[in-house]
């Protein structure tokens, strides 16, 4: 046995229209809209009388799949996290950009949090990191070359 290949990262949230907006804008491809429930999602997720709205992206190249989810039933009413970007768990997701200087001022218009200004990594590339729709952390990077 062996692993193929990842097929997609998912990010559940609770405004599903302003995270789809976010990747939309960042520039990922919208590539179908779902809702789903039954017998078999439950079974599925762990979870009793699901019912879930879905939002699936594939980036430019093809290479990445990105699923928003809300789960309408059950809801869950806790507040949304923000986490810092050494707490444990899966943290951050990276896009390599073009234009990184273009892309982050375009976000910042929009009001998005950046932890810092865009930095340099050992001449191969700009980086930084931002907080998008319900505290997700992203990071950005384009490369040098």
């Amino acid at each position: 046995m062996k692993i193929k290949r990842i097929d997609h990262v998912g990010i559940v949230v609770n405004n599903l229209s302003a995270a789809k907006e976010f990747f939309i804008d960042l520039g990922l491809e919208l590539q179908g809209e779902a809702r789903l429930e039954g017998e078999w999602l439950d079974k599925i997720v762990g979870l009793n009388n699901v019912k879930t709205e879905i939002v699936m992206f594939q980036s430019p190249d093809g290479h990445l799949n990105l699923e928003l989810a809300k789960f309408v039933a059950p809801a869950d009413e806790s507040e949304v996290e923000r986490p810092l970007a050494n707490t444990l768990g899966i943290r951050h997701i990276a896009f390599v950009v073009e234009d990184i200087e273009a892309v982050v001022a375009k976000l910042k218009k929009k009001g998005v949090e950046f932890f810092s200004e865009i930095q340099t990594y050992e001449d191969s590339y700009k980086l930084c990191y931002l907080r998008g729709p319900e505290g997700i952390i992203l990071e950005l990077a384009e490369e040098i070359k």
